[in-house]
């Protein structure tokens, strides 16, 4: 049974040479081809692909919002998002909604149809530069909780207090310590994560 693949994209050529792309490949058949996430949306319930191609960029509704609401209505759609975007926030945002696949173009046509397959199968295609970005953003959520695994009990409850936007006068009050006791302890976590700063401390604290 060939692979129904739905493609949104909102410039017109992209979409178009997309679309021929999958017709034309044995294995292979377009599901529907839509310019705005508003008539994906509308359309798709009735098509029934196995696997929607979408960018992030798209008029009105963003691409991030539809996967978001693909995922919550068809948990068995694979998202393959086709995208100039190569920025980790984009990535981790589309990869938390929901999508499956992270590609950025352009993208060789036998790629493509390589990624759509590797989806169907179960796959999570990517390009290179993401899969490498999905690696280190593991090892370094690694090292954070390494790194918090080493503080003592107080201060991990300073280090909590901070993160929550807490004056150090009021921390020392909340605690009973000294404004001092504070400061140093507040100094010790920083050399025990490696930071220089309570903004970089609490997002060490605070990383999933």
């Amino acid at each position: 049974m060939s692979i129904r693949v739905a493609v949104v994209e909102d410039q017109a050529e992209l979409r178009s040479l997309v679309v021929e792309l999958i017709s034309g490949a044995d294995g292979f058949a377009c599901a529907g081809a839509y310019p705005t996430a508003e008539a994906a949306l509308e359309a798709l319930p009735r098509q029934m692909p196995h696997v929607a191609l979408l960018d992030l960029e798209l008029p009105g509704m963003s691409g991030l919002d539809l996967i978001r609401r693909l995922s919550e209505q068809w948990p068995a759609l694979n998202l393959l998002v086709v995208t100039i975007h190569d920025d980790p926030y984009q990535i981790f945002r589309a990869l938390e909604a929901g999508a499956s696949g992270y590609l950025v173009k352009p993208v060789p046509a036998a790629k493509l149809l390589e990624a759509i397959a590797d989806i169907h199968a179960g796959g999570s295609p990517m390009s290179s530069q993401i899969a490498r970005l999905v690696v280190k953003s593991f090892r370094e959520r690694g090292r954070a909780r390494r790194d918090l695994e080493g503080l003592t009990p107080r201060e991990e409850e300073i280090l909590r207090l901070v993160s929550q936007g807490h004056a150090l006068k009021h921390i020392a009050s909340e605690l009973k310590l000294s404004l001092s006791t504070v400061g140093t302890h507040l100094r010790n976590i920083y050399s025990k994560l490696h930071v220089n700063s309570r903004a970089q401390a609490t997002a060490k604290y605070l990383q999933p």
